[in-house]
């Protein structure tokens, strides 16, 4: 039920900051309508990669806060099976990929395709960590997003500051 209490907050923080821009950053209703949309497609592909109750929830959360990362830097330019071939790429990466080397993925249907380059694992606070660069084009142009995650102890992955 913890888990389920923390879902529902992530989803409340992801739909009421949809609403506003951002006059630092120039983030406006199209960057944040997808990082809506990026948060909603991670949590629902996220919880049918989990197995149990537990784990479609938590498999849920990390796919929202990964989905929010890639919504944001993408706007919604990217349907549904471009984020799902994006959110398992990175998810491959992360837990698997040799340092420097990039894990391509490609949707045919749409002629969107990107590759994560995940950087070395190490230590920060008792979870193992990354980098990682995932670079996204869409009508040929580059979009990119750097960031760290960090490895659960279910096994799931969660952007970190």
């Amino acid at each position: 039920m913890r888990s389920f209490g923390l879902a529902t907050l992530l989803l409340a923080t992801v739909v009421l900051t949809g609403c506003a821009g951002d006059p630092n950053t120039g983030a406006g209703p199209r960057e944040n309508t997808g990082t809506l949309v990026g948060a909603l497609a991670g949590a629902a592909i996220g919880s049918q990669i989990g197995g149990g109750t537990g784990e479609r929830v938590a498999a849920g959360v990390a796919g929202a806060l990964i989905g929010s990362m890639i919504g944001n830097r993408i706007g919604a330019a990217m349907d549904d099976e471009d984020k799902r071939r994006a959110y398992e790429a990175q998810m491959a990466a992360l837990e698997n990929g040799p340092s420097g080397a990039p894990v391509a993925w490609r949707n045919p249907d749409s002629g969107r395709y990107g590759s994560i380059v995940p950087g070395p694992a190490y230590d920060r606070r008792g979870a193992k960590c990354r980098d990682f660069t995932h670079t996204i084009y869409i009508d040929g142009r580059p979009q990119t997003a750097r960031g760290i995650a960090c490895r659960n102890p279910d096994g799931t992955w969660t952007p970190a500051g």
